[in-house]
């Protein structure tokens, strides 16, 4: 079989790449992005898992907003010395897909209520003409698919909607997309699979020039098969999703852990990046408190109110938001955010006897990684590399609608 030759932008630890390499019907003929822990992350799953020999030339680690730079050639004291993603895509496949989406924070409803300015003016509200440009140079596959998180719908940078500017950019470079994105492209995690209420907006873009006069039909029939495909998936909890996971208890009284990064024991676990996190005896207390007031039934603290009280109480400063969750048993998880990274507090592991938050591990579990998929750097960039990615299983049922098409 000739496999479709995909290019993934803003790729991160490549959970787009890792679903449309599970398909089977695609190559990887390149990947782009900046930062060094999820191109290392990338580079190491193309080698052991896919079988990329070459794996260090195809992910390139650039700043894609440098656009000339990343087509022709760059040296950098940053990135490097590289000869530029136009070679490398002559070296390895022609490039019939474009995959990824810009960084979400700019996008994000969390992110515009935490910055004073509302992201309004935040670079990243416009990296999607640098993927555009990107797109052009690469002449014009015939589909591209872009991510991003569902507050880009409501996002209005500068006063003009980004949707509007995003479609009117599209349209202008020549692919057609969906005039209805809120009720189109709006797809929810879990109903495909991933234990995790998690919304992303995804906006298929198709090359006008390749399906001519019948691409809004195409369109309209792509987006209808991706919300069939939730009737072959049943929703996952979190008790199913940790199942057989590793199981860490916290150091008990006599002993010390006051040690960083040993609050917990035992210090690791069997399975990959399976390490729990240090915690300070005033957290543990406050996890073992709420894990087991969901436990028993008693659900003193299920209320916003009561639970910015207890984070008054036991810390002595005050929130805006409440800052703890438990994750339910017999619930699918929360959203997995990037802001992992800094604390754990709102994703408390539901065991109290355990009382810590989630390990690397098993945010990835939650977000629907293997567990063969190994996640390298320090702990916090790991983290947020897991919550920035897209759901691998996800991105399968993406390349498998795509690849009908194809």
């Amino acid at each position: 079989m000739n496999k479709i030759g995909v290019v993934d932008l803003f790729a991160g630890c490549g959970g787009l790449t890792d679903g449309f390499e599970l398909h089977g019907g695609y190559k990887t003929v390149a990947a782009v992005e900046w930062e060094r822990y999820p191109c290392e992350t990338l580079i190491n799953r193309m080698n052991k898992k896919w079988k990329y020999t070459e794996a260090t030339n195809r992910v390139l680690q650039f700043d894609i907003q440098r656009t000339k730079e990343l087509m022709h050639g760059w040296n950098d004291t940053v990135y490097g010395i590289h000869d530029g993603l136009l070679k490398t895509v002559d070296r390895y496949g022609n490039v019939d897909l474009v995959i990824g989406g810009p960084p979400c924070q700019a996008y994000s409803v969390a992110g515009r209520i935490r910055d004073k300015d509302g992201m309004q003016l935040d670079y990243r509200n416009y990296l999607f003409e640098s993927y555009l440009k990107t797109v052009e140079a690469l002449q014009m596959p015939r589909i591209i698919v872009f991510e991003n998180v569902p507050g880009i719908i409501s996002a209005t940078p500068g006063g003009i909607s980004i949707v509007e500017r995003i479609s009117k950019a599209f349209k202008k470079l020549g692919y057609i997309i969906s005039n209805d994105i809120r009720n189109n492209a709006v797809f929810n995690m879990v109903d495909y699979g991933v234990p995790q209420n998690r919304k992303r907006v995804i906006i298929i873009g198709l090359n006008k020039n390749h399906f001519e006069n019948n691409s809004a039909a195409v369109l309209s029939d792509i987006y209808e098969k991706l919300h069939q495909e939730k009737n072959n998936y049943k929703r996952i909890n979190v008790k199913e999703a940790l199942s057989s996971m590793d199981t860490f208890y916290s150091i008990e009284k006599k002993k010390s852990n006051t040690a960083k990064k040993f609050s917990h024991y035992p210090k690791n676990g069997k399975l990959l990046n399976s390490v729990p996190r240090f915690h300070n005896k005033r957290d543990i207390s406050i996890f073992r408190m709420l894990a087991e007031d969901i436990k028993s039934g008693k659900k003193k603290y299920l209320k916003t109110d009561a639970l910015k009280a207890l984070y008054t109480s036991k810390t002595g400063k005050t929130s805006s938001v409440h800052k703890y969750y438990v994750l339910r048993n017999d619930e699918p998880s929360n959203t997995i955010p990037a802001h992992l990274y800094k604390d754990g507090l709102r994703h408390i592991h539901p065991d109290p006897k355990q009382a810590r938050s989630l390990t690397v591990r098993e945010a990835a579990r939650l977000q629907g990684f293997d567990d063969d998929f190994e996640f390298l750097g320090p702990m916090g960039a790991q983290y947020k590399m897991i919550g920035n990615a897209v759901p691998p299983y996800f991105a399968m049922t993406i390349a498998k609608t795509l690849h009908k098409l194809f």
